[in-house]
Parts: C-alpha cells; sequence; structure tokens
C-alpha cells in the first residue's frame, strides 16, 4: 500500500502557510507561504494547492482553524471553513480541521530561538505554523496508531 502524504496548511488573511508531511507520516516539513494581494483572491492560491497535492502525492489536508483563546470562533474560523469547503470541492481530498491556537506563537519561538532576526521572520512563520500544525496532528495520528496496537 502506497502511503499518501498529508498537507499542512495555516490559512492566513494574505497568506497560506504550507507544509508536507514525509511519506510514513511522521515529521512535518515546512514547504513554503503562499501569499496574495487581497484576501478574497483565492484562484492562484488554490491552484498552487493543487500542484503541490499533485507534487508530493498528497492524500490528505490538514487546516489550520483559528479559534479563540476562549474557544470561541470568530470571523477568521468562518472564513477558514469556507477556504475548506472550497479546497475541498476543488481537491476531492478529506480536509480536516486542526485547533491552530498558539501555532504562529510557538513558530515565532522557534525563529527566536534559532536566532532569525526579526525582519526575516516574516518571511517564514506562516510557513512554520503550518508545520506545528501538521506535526501536532501527525503526533496524535500517531499515538492513536500505537494505542490501536498496544
Amino acid at each position: 500500500m502506497e502511503n499518501k502524504r498529508i498537507l499542512g496548511l495555516d490559512f492566513g488573511s494574505r497568506t497560506v502557510g504550507v507544509a508536507v508531511s514525509d511519506p510514513l507520516g511522521i515529521t512535518a516539513q515546512g514547504v513554503e507561504t503562499i501569499e496574495r494581494p487581497e484576501e478574497n483572491k483565492l484562484r492562484k492560491t488554490c491552484a498552487r494547492i493543487e500542484q503541490l497535492i499533485r507534487e508530493y502525492g498528497v492524500g490528505t489536508i490538514v487546516l489550520g482553524c483559528p479559534k479563540n483563546m476562549n474557544n470561541t470562533e470568530g470571523e477568521r474560523v468562518e472564513k477558514t471553513l469556507a477556504f475548506r469547503d472550497m479546497l475541498a470541492r476543488r481537491t476531492g481530498l478529506a480536509v480536516e480541521m486542526w485547533d491552530e491556537r498558539l501555532s504562529t506563537v510557538a513558530a515565532e519561538r522557534v525563529l527566536i530561538e534559532s536566532g532569525v532576526r526579526r525582519e526575516n521572520r516574516k518571511a517564514v512563520i506562516d510557513k512554520i505554523a503550518a508545520q506545528i500544525i501538521l506535526q501536532g496532528y501527525l503526533d496524535l495520528q500517531n499515538a492513536k496508531k500505537e494505542q490501536d496496537n498496544g
């Protein structure tokens, strides 16, 4: 059986951070940050995501869900859910939501600890956030597999 990779996405108002799993679904690697000139201009963003799905042999998409810290859902969640629906329609793939609270904070911490200068962080923070979202999802899936096999 061929393992399909998992694509992790951090959907922002002007950017989408992209990460992909290794073929075994153990680790997440940051791929790129897709930028767009306006929030609602998603055609090129979706086309690039579809290209990455083909390139990496993706079978599932994990999309960060930007809930508020008090677990409520605001306008960003609504926009993210609309993006999820569009992705599912366009790609035919399952799009799983993942609570992304603190992923950008964690990404910022990783970059600071790595000595990345503030002016250089903005270029990679969304990609790192996508990687953190995807790694959290992979860790949970792998823990479930271990539990089922244990």
